[in-house]
């Protein structure tokens, strides 16, 4: 606790060790979808697989909330961003053609420009340069973003042809739905419920204890459902190795051992055509990542009530430089 305090100064900034556990128990609940949605996504790509995406999800996640720890003493807890990836993913491999490998070059460019953009202090005043209403509005978007992928994961919002987005029957008596369609969206309607009742009574781990009761709600009432539990042993590996061996083989290192490559894209396209996709996607990911890292910092700083007199972010060169 001594150590703590004289590294992270934890006392001085209001709180107490305890406090803070439990924050980054929240904080981790809240942020463990990232890696099976993830995980889920990127195995969509040939040659990639599940397991390779959760360990390098997991590690660059560890690493990154170290950093941000480490270098600017902030509270925050650093994963990778679920649009670029739906980008990297559905639009750069999937849309434009360009190999799981070849894609990571242009993250690798993104990250490189952004150490030297947050290093000559560019990125601080472009960040400084955004109107107080941007900044505030950009959170609230990503968080409608998340919010939207866990209503679909649910099966609360569903595809339609004509809106492009729906939301589900819950008609059991005089619909075609039946109970183990409609279990797992009241289990998440409860759970939303539950957190939003704690968080007005000001319930301290509003959220952990929502997040917590949803998922055993949602284990009880699987017994209600015919087959809920039927195979679900069956993929389970308790030998950690094996996901790591594909992590191995798959991830690790791809981008400098095979992301240099684009032999097989211009196969089928052209020289410029390549150097315009690479220039504008590239662009893309700096333009997403920069708003997206600036929202997120100040709403969660915001929220967190650690925004200086100023009402700017503390040791922002630091945490953006953590960032990239």
């Amino acid at each position: 606790m001594l150590s703590m305090e004289k590294i992270f100064h934890v006392r001085e900034a209001g709180s107490t060790v305890k406090t803070e556990v439990l924050a980054g128990v929240t904080t981790f609940m809240t942020m463990a979808y990232i890696l099976m949605v993830n995980s889920g996504m990127f195995a969509e790509l040939p040659g990639v697989s599940y397991n390779a995406i959760y360990i390098a999800t997991a590690i660059s996640a560890c690493i990154g909330t170290i950093l941000i720890g480490l270098l600017a003493n902030l509270p925050l807890a650093q994963a990778s961003a679920m649009g670029s990836n739906a980008f990297f993913v559905y639009t750069v491999c999937l849309g434009f053609g360009l190999g799981y490998a070849n894609a990571l070059v242009l993250i690798l460019i993104d990250g490189i420009l952004f150490i030297l953009l947050t290093v000559t202090g560019l990125r601080k005043k472009i960040f400084e340069a955004i109107p107080t209403s941007v900044r505030v509005s950009i959170p609230a978007g990503v968080g409608l973003f998340i919010a939207l992928i866990g209503l679909k994961d649910s099966g609360i919002v569903v595809a339609d042809p004509s809106t492009y987005v729906n939301l589900a029957s819950f008609n059991i008596l005089f619909g075609n739905v039946a109970w183990k369609d409609i279990m797992p969206m009241l289990v998440t309607l409860s759970a939303l419920t539950a957190i939003a009742v704690l968080s007005c009574r000001k319930i301290k781990g509003a959220v952990l204890w929502g997040i917590l009761g949803g998922t055993i709600l949602y284990y009880i009432l699987g017994f209600t459902v015919s087959g809920f539990y039927e195979g679900f042993t069956d993929d389970l590996n308790f030998n950690p190795f094996v996901a790591f061996v594909d992590f191995g083989t798959q991830a690790f290192g791809k981008v400098f051992t095979e992301g240099f490559d684009f032999s097989p894209y211009l196969a089928e396209h052209s020289r410029p055509e390549l150097a315009i996709l690479i220039a504008t996607t590239a662009l893309a990911f700096c333009l997403v990542d920069m708003f997206d890292t600036i929202g997120t910092l100040y709403g969660a700083c915001a929220r967190g009530n650690i925004l200086t007199e100023e009402g700017e972010v503390p040791n922002l060169d630091k945490a953006m430089l953590a960032d990239a």
